[in-house]
């Protein structure tokens, strides 16, 4: 009798433990679900946009600023910080080759190339995402993929610190103000089209440009592969940007293909260079981005060209 109800005991015992494991977790998952529906907005579904409420975007900023990043002085922002006198700024000329071996490593932060951030229990870590500065008529424009502004609506927890290394963001924090996708990725979350252009501004710091600021990327549309591309990211555990130089190959006609192994989650977004550091992607695409050892972009044709336009267009 004494073993029967030890072993009932037992059995009771293990039985509550696995419910209490399944209700923490099944917390833990609707806890994260709902932080990352308070962070989301249906915005303009059709029309593929979002105009950011201010007072939430600046409560963005000042948490990021609460502990993820800090703000240090400016830097002086010259010529090198561009690749004025970087050796890959005429590749070809100069005896462009891809990486030896073909993959990712660390590499120094650039003014106009920056970390996506999204604080809050929305599941994701601080920084989730990478982003450029792309050269527009009003000098705010970011450009990043997709899957990194909008999954199930647009995410009004964003903010983007350009240059950003090692907990600093030298040039400063940036929000905001309307985010643009092609339509075809709001409704369905169309690889073709996993792009996005953000219009940005800087909390109390009324009236500066982030162009002024960072430099640009000039951004080319209809680039013909292949040619010669650096990928550049922020890996969402790491406190500084890695690169890889590599060749852009076609992967159908709406996919640009990128093998370089070490590309990890939250180098999506992160800008792909040609050039003179001309702007022909973003990572992001195909299988969200690629997988250990292939990277992908969507490929920046007439749609692509149509949504930078409207977003460089907008107020």
């Amino acid at each position: 009798m004494f073993t029967r109800n030890h072993g009932r005991a037992l059995r009771m015992s293990l039985f509550l433990c696995l419910l209490c494991a399944l209700l923490v977790v099944g917390a833990g998952y609707l806890w994260g679900a709902r932080g990352m529906a308070d962070r989301l907005a249906e915005g303009d579904p059709v029309r593929g946009s979002y105009q950011q409420d201010p007072e939430r975007a600046d409560r963005t900023a000042s948490t990021v600023l609460d502990g993820m990043a800090r703000e240090v002085p400016e830097p002086p922002v010259d010529g090198s910080a561009f690749g004025d006198s970087d050796p890959l700024v005429n590749w070809r000329s100069a005896g462009w080759q891809p990486s030896d071996p073909l993959e990712a490593r660390p590499t120094a932060a650039e003014p106009a190339i920056g970390a996506l951030f999204s604080p809050g229990p929305d599941g994701d870590p601080d920084h989730h995402c990478s982003a450029g500065v792309v050269d527009s008529p009003h000098g705010a424009l970011v450009v990043t993929a997709a899957h990194c502004v909008h999954r199930g609506g647009f995410r009004t927890n964003l903010a983007f610190a350009p240059g950003y290394q090692d907990g600093v963001a030298p040039y400063g924090i940036w929000v905001p103000t309307r985010i643009d996708v092609d339509p075809r990725w709001s409704e369905d979350q169309d690889p073709d089209h996993d792009l996005a252009f953000l219009r940005m501004r800087r909390p109390g710091h009324p009236g500066q440009r982030l162009e002024d600021v960072t430099g640009a990327r000039a951004i080319r549309f209809g680039p013909r592969a292949p040619l010669p591309a650096r990928l550049v990211g922020y890996p969402n555990d790491a406190e500084q940007p890695l690169e890889c130089r590599t060749t852009a190959r076609a992967a159908g006609p709406a996919q640009l293909r990128l093998d370089c192994a070490g590309v990890p989650e939250g180098t999506s977004g992160g800008p792909v260079l040609t050039e003179e550091h001309v702007l022909i992607g973003v990572i992001g695409g195909r299988d969200g981005g690629g997988d250990d050892l292939t990277s992908y972009s969507s490929y920046f044709g007439d749609r692509a060209r149509t949504l930078y336009e409207r977003a460089a267009a907008s107020s």
